[in-house]
Formats: structure tokens, sequence, C-alpha cells
């Protein structure tokens, strides 16, 4: 039997578009993946940065105009027999009336905010059809008449975990000052706690690049990749996820568990995944917080069963080898 032939066109994603080909290819698809935001000559990676650090706005259009020329030219040498779009929005509307008048099938996983993406409602007619991250968008959509599949995040299980001993409590991702104000609350608890990221670092580099000159007081380390961090949440006491202005969850919200990991997050609503108390603890406050963290080290047993739990429900619910199930629904 001949396997379909599927074209991946993601943002570079921090790496997860491998966790998405990976279980595609799983599922019997001869995946090929193009990075339509990946850099290439040093002005295409001027462009790219402006791309991304820039408001919408701002952005220069070439980007746009040469982001679009790139993913035309992969699906023509590719000639997939499905397209997945994940996001999608710096392209042009070149590329989606490709994919309506080629025949294929295909849809877009939205994976943001619509907040945070430059779609116009007009746009989103053009996208095939629709899975979304966010709980909260899935549902405006719908009320505006779209069909759209809740396509929350996953654990990867195809990356590797590189065994990282870690003995505090950690956090890792980009420092705000909701996320700031948390860890440092918690270290003058007497916590032991660790931030992984260029911005809570105090190399040199890290300090020039990011222009933290004030340290937060949070003991850190530098940028790791996905298998180190795996590493640490494994290890760890327990994981922190700290969410900011979103309602979607974040990776981390099944990567912790995933490997694992005792997960504390402060989102009540995790149970629509987890059952809190049992398979993840939930603060609402940093008193709360500090408190529950201060029973981890206390109550070992407690905490093991609790780290078992929600491993046991990831590994079979919340990998992306299930979500799969999802996305095949976009081109069915």
């Amino acid at each position: 039997m001949t396997q379909p032939k599927l074209l991946l066109l993601s943002p570079a994603f921090h790496g997860y578009w491998k966790a998405i080909q990976a279980s595609l290819e799983v599922h019997g698809y001869d995946v090929h993946t193009h990075i339509y935001d990946a850099p290439g000559t040093l002005s295409e990676r001027i462009l790219n940065k402006l791309a991304h650090e820039l408001p919408e706005k701002y952005r220069p259009e070439s980007f746009a105009a040469q982001a679009t020329r790139k993913a035309i030219d992969a699906f023509n040498e590719f000639h997939p027999d499905i397209v997945l779009v994940i996001k999608g929005d710096m392209l042009s509307r070149e590329w989606w009336d490709l994919l309506e008048t080629s025949g294929v099938r295909y849809g877009t996983w939205l994976y943001d905010e619509m907040r945070r993406m430059s779609y116009t409602e007009e746009d989103l007619h053009h996208l095939g059809s629709l899975a979304s991250y966010s709980p909260l968008d899935a549902q405006h959509l719908r009320e505006q008449g779209f069909e759209v599949l809740d396509m929350p995040n996953a654990y990867d299980t195809h990356c590797p975990v590189v065994p990282v001993r870690e003995d505090s409590i950690n956090f890792v991702g980009a420092k705000y000052p909701n996320r700031e104000e948390t860890l440092q609350a918690l270290v003058a608890a007497g916590l032991p706690v660790r931030a992984y990221g260029r911005a809570w670092s105090r190399h040199p580099y890290d300090i020039l690049r990011t222009k933290q000159f004030k340290d937060s007081g949070v003991p850190a380390g530098r940028d790791i990749d996905r298998s180190e961090a795996y590493g640490i949440m494994a290890s760890s006491p327990a994981t922190l996820n700290i969410h900011n202005n979103q309602d979607g969850f974040t990776m981390r919200t099944f990567e912790a568990p995933g490997v694992g990991a005792l997960q504390v997050i402060d989102r009540p609503d995790v149970d629509r995944y987890y059952i809190p108390g049992e398979e993840v603890l939930v603060y609402e406050s940093i008193d709360e917080l500090i408190e529950i963290c201060t029973r981890i080290f206390r109550d070992p047993k407690w905490a093991r069963k609790i780290r078992e739990a929600g491993q046991k429900r990831t590994l079979a619910e919340h990998t992306f080898d299930q979500r799969v199930k999802i996305l095949e629904q976009l081109w069915a």
C-alpha cells in the first residue's frame, strides 16, 4: 500500500515539528517538512529576526513573499496528497490560493491565540479545516460559524531524555514579571529553586544579549535544549508551570508529567486533562504554592504517587502519537 505523501509546513517552533513529523510517520505517512521561517542567507536571517521580534504592522512585507515563495517551491517539489500547516500567518494569500486550487486535502493547526496572529476573519475561510490549541478561540470561531477541532499540545515521546541531576524545584522558560515574582517568593521562603533560560542566566554573554542587567536573585542556568529540559524535570523535586497571558495550555503541561516529573501548575482548569491533587498539583496563590512546595520536600511518598499517576495519564492520553488522531480529522 502506498504511503500518503504529507507536506508538513511549520515554523521552527522550538523543534516541535520533529515530534509531529515522527508521530505522523508512526501513523503511516510519508512526511516532508518545510520550515517556513527558517533563515538562510545573512539578509534572510535579518528578515527572520525582524519577522519574529517586530510587531506585525512593522514587519517587512518582503519576508512574507520570501516565505511564501519557498513554501510553494516545497509544495511543487514534493507533490503532496495532504498538507498540514502549523500557524502559517506569515504566508501570503498566494500560498492559500495554491492549496485551494490544487485539489489536495489540507488543514491548519492554529498553534497560538488568535490575538497574536495576523489572520483576519476573511483569511480564516481559506485555511482549510481548522484546529486550535486555544479553547477560547475554538469557541469563538464556532460561534462565527467555523468548524474547529480542539487540538491541545502534547508530550513528545520521540525526544530523548538526557539524564541531568537537579535537586531544586525547576522552572524552564521565558522570564516574565509574574514568573519572576513567583520564583522570588519561593526563594524568599527558603525553598531551593532554579530557573533555566537566557533571560534568567547570569552568564556575561546572556546578560549582554538580553539586557537583563539586574539580578533577580533567582538561581539560574543558561538556555538548555529540550532533551536536557526533560532530564532536569524528571530528576527535579518538582517542575513549575507558570502561564503568561494564555488560555491554551503550554507544552510543559504535558511534557513535565510525560517525563515523570511532578508538575505544579497555576491553572485550575487543567482539570480538563488531569485530576488535580492526584495527577498534578494546582496553586492559586503564592502562599498556596509555598505550602505545596514545602510539602513536596516533607512528604516524598505523596509527591511520588502524584508524579507516577501524572505520567501514567500522559502516556495513555496526551502524546503526539495520540494527537495525530485529531489532526487526521482535518483531512478525513
